[in-house]
């Protein structure tokens, strides 16, 4: 994630780009979710959005943006950083939020009930 851009974040990339955001947003998104689950609003939608994104049936450009918007999430450098609570993960929030509005579509009730589940087996740190 480090050869990205803030402003090509939401670009979805080749084939290798892809690849490569992939494997790191599978490495990285569990622990950030759930250090930052207890101030986004929309947890249960990021979580929809990974499985999504990990989705081989997801169209490719949907997977590109939220690929790069989930690596944008997990960056442990940021615009604004994350250690302040609240105001630090609104860059986090404005990045995914555009991102959503982009695919929207894309996201299916099986991606909800993945994310239903996955947030379910979560330990509760509230």
């Amino acid at each position: 994630m480090d050869d990205v851009k803030i402003g090509e974040i939401l670009l979805p990339g080749d084939e290798e780009t892809q690849a490569r955001r992939e494997k790191t947003v599978r490495e990285k998104f569990w622990p950030k979710m759930k250090k930052a689950l207890r101030q986004l609003p929309f947890g249960r939608d990021v979580v929809a959005s990974f499985y999504c994104a990990i989705d081989p049936q997801t169209p490719v450009r949907a997977r590109g943006t939220l690929l790069a918007a989930l690596g944008y999430f997990i960056m442990p450098v940021d615009v604004i950083p994350d250690l302040f609570a609240v105001v630090g993960f609104s860059d986090d929030i404005a990045v995914l939020t555009v991102a959503f509005a982009m695919i929207r579509g894309n996201i299916k009730d099986s991606h909800y009930e993945r994310a239903d589940q996955a947030l379910a087996d979560l330990p509760d740190e509230r």
